[in-house]
């Protein structure tokens, strides 16, 4: 079997900004994820089936969306943060005290979304730094996911 050749320091090095910003991306996606779950499971009010749906909606796309930015990092040969701890101290975003309101639930996740489109923004930075068009896309797409759930969740609102 042939063994596999050493990435150059140099692209190591050009590299490190990219999964620095994807393990940050992973920690904030992971975290809302799991907000999500929870708001899905506890919501309530007059609203409570649209938004026990749409909740469901958002967090099975980001538990496809975790495994993805995972896995990119895996594929530039780094370890992807996979634990409470390590996603904790990576994550932008707080967690739920207790069981708000559906409508502190929706301002919540608006802000939450924002703030992983923002960490996505950065992932497109570092990655056209490095010349690293397969992650950039994977940026742009992660983008393009949470300005649409912060638009939709936002909607609700409305007035």
């Amino acid at each position: 079997m042939a063994k596999a050749t050493p990435k150059p320091a140099a692209s190591r090095n050009r590299e490190k900004p990219v999964i620095d910003a994807l393990s940050r991306l992973l920690a904030d996606s992971y975290t809302l994820y799991l907000k999500t779950h929870n708001f899905h499971w506890n919501v309530t009010g007059p609203m409570f089936t649209t938004l026990h749906t749409l909740f469901e909606q958002e967090y099975t796309e980001l538990a496809l969306a975790v495994d993805e930015i995972a896995e990119r990092i895996r594929a530039l040969g780094a370890p992807a943060p996979g634990s409470y701890a390590q996603f904790s101290r990576l994550t932008a975003l707080k967690e739920a005290d207790g069981v708000p309101p559906a409508l502190e639930m929706l301002r919540q996740l608006v802000h939450d979304q924002v703030l992983v489109g923002q960490a996505a923004q950065a992932v497109i930075k570092a990655a056209e730094r490095a010349g690293d068009d397969a992650t950039a896309d994977l940026g742009v797409r992660r983008t393009q996911v949470h300005e649409k759930n912060a638009w939709m969740l936002r909607s609700h609102l409305e007035s």
